[in-house]
């Protein structure tokens, strides 16, 4: 057990959240969560990415609801999914009209499970009251949970203004940025101790708050963490594009998990035109798996290449391998509990390839330079056969399936006699 799992088990956990089912917060699992960047007026095109990246393994999928024909084709979409057998949560993402889309299109307001709000956005001076208030309102009549999300590109400038100028009057007064920190984190508290004196309760109130420099985060939720028991939504804001957005959010991310902070995460990647938008869902997939906190498909482990390794085979073999396994686990998560939990091994030479390959469940060790042009396979630790030719990859995949057959097939047998 890895230590991130005893950091998170020695904190006390936060207050749960049901949301369309899924569990945030308390002792459930971190959620991943995504968000659509299509036009939410487009009810096939979003119902079709909402759909891909709850396959791809997103656990909640927030799309934009931004005006009165994104808002009149939510329940559409949400009909749309259930037509193409996909269950996920739907949360609805509101600035500036939440108020007045949420009153004035109720099927909207039901088809969703969460309502996210921007405290910052809501409402602008004697307004920002009574609209916060009439979305709680709302929220308590549908029996919604609520994120109440601050970000500091929209923070309350007249809480970060009053809070400046009290800064500045003291003997020896904080630097700016610990102010804003200050202020992001006050208008979370703050606006979720308005929604609570209004009646929602802890149980349906999840937090955020959006940064996009991995310190500035990791200050800000630390601080947030030590002063409430709400459920907390990690994510790097515009973390940014590629390699850049993907080690920025892990970074950040990664830190705060390893201290017990965090319930559900998003990892915010701005996609190539006409990218992937899954790669999102893979990445904070792949944190919560390398970090020891959740298994999502079986890891393949191979070495990074040397001048032993002048073949390409080897790579090719592990890329193969990643995508045959993570293809696979559509069905193989049904027929094969705990299957996510697989350990594969693609290596390169001898120096290492035999080692690592005892340690997974499955390993081959391929031949590296001047090495002789055969691959041993080791299966729990032993050696079990030796690959040669042309066909090694499909071999290694028909040992793969029999395998998980066989060990996975056993245990959900076993369990069932049981039960």
């Amino acid at each position: 057990m890895t230590s991130s799992i005893h950091l998170r088990a020695s904190r006390k956990p936060t207050v749960p959240v049901n949301v369309g089912g899924v569990m945030i917060g308390g002792d459930a699992p971190i959620v991943v969560q995504s968000m659509t960047n299509t036009d939410t007026a487009d009810i096939e095109g979003t119902a079709n990415q909402t759909a891909a990246l709850a396959r791809a393994g997103s656990e909640i999928v927030r799309i934009t609801v931004d005006r009165d024909e994104s808002a009149k084709a939510v329940p559409h979409i949400r009909d749309r999914l259930a037509r193409m057998g996909v269950a996920v949560p739907l949360v609805g993402d509101f600035h500036y009209n939440g108020h007045t889309l949420l009153a004035e299109n109720p099927a909207c307001a039901e088809a969703l499970d969460k309502w996210r709000i921007n405290p910052g956005n809501v409402g602008f001076k004697a307004k920002r009251d009574r609209q916060f208030s009439e979305i709680i309102e709302l929220a308590l009549k549908c029996a919604k949970p609520v994120r109440i999300g601050v970000n500091w590109g929209s923070l309350d400038q007249e809480l970060l203004t009053r809070l400046m100028d009290e800064n500045a009057a003291l003997p020896s007064p904080k630097d700016a940025r610990s102010v804003m920190h200050e202020a992001i984190v006050q208008s979370a508290l703050l606006s979720a101790a308005r929604a609570e004196d209004l009646g929602l309760g802890a149980d349906r109130i999840i937090l955020s708050a959006k940064v996009s420099a991995v310190q500035d985060l990791v200050s800000v939720y630390t601080l947030l963490a030590e002063r409430c028991r709400y459920a907390l939504h990690l994510g790097l804001t515009e973390a940014g594009m590629g390699s850049k957005g993907i080690v920025a959010s892990t970074a950040g991310i990664g830190i705060l998990l390893q201290h017990g902070i965090g319930d559900t995460i998003r990892v915010s990647l701005t996609p190539e035109p006409g990218g992937d938008r899954t790669q999102e869902v893979r990445v904070a997939q792949e944190i919560l798996q390398t970090m020891g906190l959740r298994s999502f498909v079986p890891i393949v482990a191979a070495c990074p290449g040397c001048g032993r390794t002048t073949s390409t085979v080897f790579q090719e073999l592990a890329s193969e391998i990643q995508g045959y396994v993570r293809g696979r686990m559509a069905e193989w998560r049904g027929k094969y509990p705990g299957v996510e939990g697989l350990n594969l091994a693609v290596m390169g030479c001898i120096v290492n390839g035999p080692g690592e390959s005892k340690h997974a469940d499955i390993g081959i060790s391929l031949p590296g330079t001047g090495e002789a042009p055969v691959a041993p396979v080791f299966i729990d630790g032993k050696k079990a056969m030796t690959l040669r030719g042309a066909n090694i990859a499909a071999e290694f995949k028909t040992i793969v399936e029999d395998y998980v057959t066989r060990r996975y097939g056993a245990q959900k047998a076993e369990a069932e006699t049981v039960g």
